[in-house]
Parts: structure tokens; C-alpha cells; sequence
């Protein structure tokens, strides 16, 4: 009787410590909770890389965009745009070039609204070979453009571009508008130093000047160039060079545009009922 119940008791031990053993192995398999800790600096981590990761692809959405919109060297974007959105725009990319621009020079340098005219109307392609036909879209019904004042130097319309050489592409296609009494005036610095400029503008009629925002800026100055008589300002905005930029994209060319034409002489006469001036982004 006795030796019949020693088995079964060595069997029932022998039974108990095997499932200890499962039990303590499954234990030391199942991985332990990471202290609260170190699980929120991974949680912060984590949104870091998230955060980072939206916006990188939001960044790369902008420019797949941008791209598209930029076809054949023509921002097709600028002439979608009214006088607000415009306002806006310029006020965006400056802050965009210098980031330690404060809100004092910011308001400076700021356009109103009322300074544009608005050209979304206008469905045909902006490239030069439309420019002729884009200014006399957007002039007064019966205006001659190729007529100049009486006074030397003192246009009624002028372009301004990024770069002389587009600066000289613009002055080609507004031959059309070029007579003996008014010439397209070259107000760009490629191959024409300042003191010649100065000479072309104190002894030639011009109707139109087309040059770059530091020439033309400089020229206004020396008192050479008179805006006495000036009704519209035309910004070359849709064109976008080799390297895929425009007059807003460097600092180099959308500031001094911004100084140009945040002029106190030019600002006064935005919105007025009497000698107004325009701003015609093409």
C-alpha cells in the first residue's frame, strides 16, 4: 500500500515542477513594458519624426505644384492672381527672403491693394510676343502708347525685369510702339553705364522704359528719369529664367522692386482719382 502511493506522490512533484519551469520560461519569454519614461520620450520622438515627415512632404507637395505651374519659363500662377492676392504675395515672399525682417520695414516695403490693377481677364500666354497685346488690353480706351511727353525722360509706362538681358528682350518687343519722337528707353545696366543712361534720358522722348528695379531706382535719383507723367507700372512677374526663378524668387531683384515702388512719390499716387499710377503684374 505504501509502495503503490510513493509513485504517484514522486509523480505528482515531478508534474508541479514542470509547470513551474513553463511557467517561469513563458515569464522570461514575454517582454517587459518599457518604464513610462522612456515610453513618453519615445512618444515625443516619434511625433518629432511625424511632424518632420508631414512636413517635408508638405514642402515637396508646394514645389511639385509650383512646378506645374511654371511651364515653358512662365509662372502661370501670377496671372491668377488680383490686386489682394498680389498685395499678399509680395508681402509673403519678402518675409520668405529675410526672415529678420521686423514688421516696421515689413509695412514699409508693403504695396496696398489699391496699387494694382487687376489682369486676370487676360487669357492669352505671357510671354513677350503677348506684351504688346497685353498693354493695350489693360490701357485707357484710346490711348496712344507709342506717343511720348513733350518732356525728356518722362515716360508713361514702364517694365521692369529681373535681369538686363530680359530687360533688353522686352525693349525688341516693344518696338512696335517705338516712332522717332518716342523711343523704348534701355534702363538696365548691361553694356550701358549710368552716365550714358542719364544722357539718353535728358535729350530723347521716351513713351516706354524698360530696364531692372536697381537702374531704373538709380535713374529716379539723379533726377535723369521724371515720373511726373507716369500712369502705369509693368512688372515682368510670369517669367522664370534657366535656373527656374523670377523677380519675386531672389532677394537680389524682389527688394529693390519692393523699394522701387514703395516710393513716396509713387505710393501717393496709388488709388488717386488724379495722375494715378498702376501696377500691371504681367
Amino acid at each position: 500500500m505504501t509502495d503503490s502511493k510513493a509513485p504517484q506522490g514522486l509523480s505528482a512533484k515531478l508534474d508541479k515542477k514542470r509547470k513551474r519551469q513553463a511557467e517561469e520560461t513563458t515569464k522570461e519569454d514575454k517582454p517587459e513594458p518599457a518604464p513610462a519614461a522612456d515610453s513618453t520620450a519615445g512618444g515625443e520622438g516619434s511625433g518629432k519624426k511625424k511632424r518632420k515627415k508631414n512636413k517635408k512632404n508638405k514642402a515637396q507637395s508646394e514645389q511639385d505644384v509650383k512646378s506645374q505651374d511654371r511651364k515653358s519659363g512662365i509662372d502661370e500662377s501670377i496671372g491668377k492672381m488680383d490686386g489682394r492676392l498680389l498685395a499678399d504675395y509680395f508681402a509673403q515672399r519678402a518675409q520668405k527672403l529675410d526672415k529678420e525682417l521686423s514688421a516696421v520695414e515689413l509695412g514699409d516695403l508693403s504695396v496696398p491693394d489699391s496699387a494694382f490693377l487687376d489682369t486676370t481677364s487676360f487669357a492669352e500666354p505671357r510671354n513677350l510676343e503677348k506684351l504688346p497685346s497685353y498693354l493695350k488690353s489693360f490701357s485707357p480706351k484710346g490711348a496712344d502708347l507709342a506717343k511720348a511727353s513733350e518732356q525728356k525722360g518722362t515716360p508713361h509706362t514702364l517694365v521692369i525685369s529681373a535681369a538686363a538681358l530680359r530687360a533688353a528682350d522686352v525693349v525688341r518687343a516693344l518696338r512696335s510702339f517705338q516712332t522717332k519722337e518716342s523711343i523704348v528707353g534701355k534702363l538696365f545696366a548691361k553694356h550701358i553705364k549710368l552716365e550714358e543712361a542719364k544722357q539718353f534720358l535728358e535729350r530723347a522722348r521716351t513713351g516706354i522704359g524698360a530696364g531692372t528695379p536697381a537702374r531704373i531706382s538709380d535713374l529716379i535719383e539723379c533726377g535723369s528719369l521724371k515720373l511726373d507723367e507716369l500712369q502705369r507700372i509693368v512688372i515682368d512677374g510670369s517669367h522664370i529664367d534657366q535656373k527656374q526663378r523670377g523677380i519675386f524668387d531672389m532677394k537680389e531683384t524682389h527688394f529693390p522692386l519692393l523699394k522701387l515702388l514703395t516710393r513716396p512719390e509713387l505710393r501717393d499716387r496709388y488709388g488717386a482719382s488724379k495722375n494715378k499710377v498702376q501696377i500691371l503684374v504681367f
